[in-house]
């Protein structure tokens, strides 16, 4: 059997000389160059059948789609969540600052219609019988402090109704602003706050009150005060009044469902309902009211707004976890913040400006709110 050699060119380089080796080496290397290119083609094959596994289902292709779409038309870098939620509630918000604009007509008409009731009552039911049964001292106490009293309620709510809380400046002025409103684009002085209801930027604003249809700012903040001062010790009246009345009408009303039952006249019904009515109504809003006429007090008192408290209760906590004590700037004490509210200077004023109807604008323009030396520091460290 013969044999093959191979020979050593001077070069280095191993070379077969028979056809034999030839096809030998050229079958090893297509062999090698085969295995190769299969294990290739399994590893790829495994590698699609893994992105097979792993590939989303319609809906999450669908999610990704629209979240694609959605970024393409809306992403800014500057853009939160809190901007991206207050965009869609916008269609919201417009929606209930709307209705509550056009509902304030609405309280406005109801407060005026059951205050009117409950005076009507009054006069036809009430008042007869305190003058058929009372002493002529507690007859005149009741005409003396009732008429007073209604008068106050009637003032101060014609007053709370009417009288503008008060507009940020929409020309440049040399009065010292806080901030730049956002949506009136109008300088913002200290305490001073947007209302979206009224689309304006309101003067020391305290809160929007659908009941008066009107916000409660710096130059009408003591009607409305006062308003619900007086209307709870009017409602607390006129409970306290009647409540023996009360007692004698619903007793007669049970009866109206014994067998047989008595014999009531339309006008006497017509008495014992109007009276279950009066002290019903009577009790709820003094209870109501009164708690907010207190919450309000405690508000005076501490030299705050419905907004600053919020306002200030962050800022507390803010500056405690820095080490430091947050200071009201605009709180002058206990007995000069009622002064300033009620515009008193002297003793005498409390009667003529608390106890009694008047119109004397507030303290202050609004604007500018000076504060005492004591208070300039706002922060001490603990």
């Amino acid at each position: 059997m013969a044999t093959c050699h191979f020979t050593i060119a001077a070069t280095g380089s191993g070379r077969p000389r028979c056809c034999c080796c030839w096809c030998l080496c050229w079958t090893a290397a297509a062999g090698k160059i085969l295995f190769r290119n299969l294990r290739k083609r399994k590893i790829k094959v495994r590698n699609e059948d893994a992105e097979l596994e792993r590939r989303p289902g319609p809906l999450w292709q669908l999610w990704s789609y629209g979240k694609v779409v959605y970024n393409s038309l809306y992403f800014n870098v500057l853009t939160n969540w809190d901007t991206v939620l207050d965009s869609i509630f916008e269609p919201v918000y417009w929606l209930v600052d709307n209705l509550t604009r056009w509902f304030g007509v609405v309280f406005v008409c109801l407060v005026i219609a059951l205050t009117t009731s409950v005076v009507l009552i009054v006069y036809l039911c009430v008042l007869p019988l305190i003058v058929r049964t009372y002493p002529v001292h507690w007859i005149l106490w009741h005409l003396c402090y009732g008429h007073w009293n209604l008068v106050n309620i009637v003032f101060h709510y014609y007053k709370a109704i009417t009288t503008s809380p008060g507009r940020s400046p929409q020309e440049v002025t040399d009065v010292p602003t806080v901030t730049i409103c956002k949506k009136c684009i109008v300088p913002k002085p200290a305490r001073t706050h947007h209302c979206s209801i009224c689309s304006t930027c309101v003067l020391k604003m305290d809160h929007h009150c659908p009941w008066l249809n009107n916000c409660v700012g710096h130059f009408n903040h003591r009607y409305f005060f006062s308003f619900c001062l007086y209307m709870t010790m009017g409602c607390i009246y006129c409970s306290i009044s009647a409540k023996d009345m009360f007692i004698e009408a619903y007793y007669a009303i049970e009866s109206y469902y014994q067998t047989p039952p008595p014999h009531f006249t339309s006008e006497e019904k017509f008495f014992h309902k109007s009276l279950l009515y009066l002290w019903v109504l009577t009790s709820s809003v003094a209870v109501a009211l009164g708690s907010l006429t207190l919450w309000h007090a405690v508000l005076i008192t501490r030299g705050e707004t419905s907004v600053e408290r919020h306002i200030n209760g962050k800022e507390k906590k803010r500056l405690k976890q820095i080490g430091k004590v947050f200071r009201n700037p605009y709180h002058h004490g206990r007995i000069n913040n009622w002064k300033m509210l009620f515009g008193v200077e002297k003793k005498s004023q409390w009667i003529t400006r608390a106890l009694l109807p008047s119109s004397h604008p507030p303290h202050g323009d609004g604007l500018i709110w000076g504060c005492p030396p004591f208070r300039q520091d706002t922060m001490d460290t603990i």
